[in-house]
């Protein structure tokens, strides 16, 4: 066994450039992403380094990290998409983002512009063990705060497949967003988003002193932005601008869409995730040879403990190395419906070798 590719999940407290040299020096290529916690199987962990090491033929697969300095998400993802395309006839893409700002939407939208909407992309917004401060990518020479990460796999030499489930409830009446622009939501019904999150939350003590203000609010009472057809997509503020009470969220909020607030998901939101793992089994992947999976740090803020039972029950539908991370947004394509950015929710994708 000589592992060609490290997909390595890692808190900030471990040395990120130490990580990637052990690696290069074997020769192994580097997916790296910051995160809130780490699994391997149903072992969740916080502060350690979760990696999943790979033999796959270095000719199925290649890294590109590119920064954004400019916030031009959409024309990085592009430049990306047309590179992997010259290589890869068919090509699927496995995406890290650092930056809790990044308008993952956007990105997506990149890779449809090039590929196609039928693309297959799947990944997640790096963590920074709740702190909401820096967040990174890393690979084998680069380590980026504010920056895309993509492994993109070759889907005519290894089969690539995925699944996004949340389950998430909403509550109150549709509210209006009155003031956007991409990810950043200024007012809701023409109050700013803060407080009118702050006021139906019920939330105290929501002042810049306080550390803990990202997590309650990402956690309990993310919008949910409602769809014409289809389920309505998780909206966790992620950035607070205290100047005016406005937030970023992980995705777009159109201006004049409509949102409810959410409430804590139930019990049974678990087993709906397994469910579809097992349905995405039956359906597409009857066998696998390893399985990533991002996990939104908000479930696990929600079930505590109980969230082992989740990661056990999607390890035994294939029985195969897994590995995972709690991120602060994830990107895929729930069941039926269109690329897209997710929170709270969990994303599963099965590799294997053809």
């Amino acid at each position: 066994f000589k592992p060609t590719l490290a997909l390595a999940f890692s808190s900030i407290s471990q040395d990120l450039r130490a990580i990637s040299e052990l690696l290069d020096e074997k020769g192994v290529a580097v997916f790296g992403i910051t995160t809130n916690g780490e699994f391997i199987d149903e072992e969740t962990e916080k502060g350690s380094i979760a990696m999943l090491l790979i033999d796959i033929n270095k000719d199925y697969f290649h890294i590109y990290l590119e920064e954004y300095p400019e916030k031009n998400y959409q024309e990085v993802a592009i430049e990306i998409a047309e590179k992997a395309k010259n290589k890869f006839k068919s090509p699927a893409f496995l995406i890290g983002t650092s930056n809790s700002e990044t308008d993952g939407e956007e990105i997506l939208r990149g890779f449809e512009k090039i590929i196609g909407n039928n693309v297959t992309a799947f990944g997640a917004s790096a963590g920074d063990d709740y702190r909401f401060e820096e967040t990174f990518v890393f690979s084998n020479k680069e380590i980026s705060k504010n920056g895309l990460l993509c492994l993109v796999i070759n889907e005519e030499k290894v089969e690539v497949n995925g699944i996004a489930t949340c389950g998430w409830k909403a509550a109150g009446t549709e509210k209006t967003v009155t003031k956007s622009k991409g990810n950043h939501v200024y007012t809701i019904d023409n109050i700013p988003a803060l407080d009118i999150t702050v006021k139906y939350g019920g939330l105290e003590n929501i002042t810049p002193d306080n550390k803990d203000v990202l997590v309650e609010l990402a956690a309990n009472f993310p919008l949910q932005l409602q769809r014409p057809k289809g389920d309505p997509i998780m909206r966790p503020a992620l950035v607070v601008d205290w100047t005016d009470n406005s937030f970023y969220t992980s995705g777009t909020v159109p201006q004049g869409s409509k949102v409810r607030f959410s409430l804590p998901p139930d019990w049974d939101v678990m087993e709906k995730v397994i469910k579809g793992v097992e349905k995405l089994k039956a359906e597409k992947m009857p066998e696998a040879d390893a399985l990533i999976v991002f996990s939104c740090a908000g479930r696990i803020l929600s079930f505590g403990p109980m969230m082992t039972d989740e990661i056990e029950g999607i390890k035994n539908v294939w029985k195969v190395p897994m590995v995972g991370m709690f991120s602060n947004a994830e990107l895929g394509r729930a069941t039926g419906g269109n690329l897209e950015m997710h929170n709270l929710t969990t994303c599963c994708i099965a590799l294997k070798e053809k």
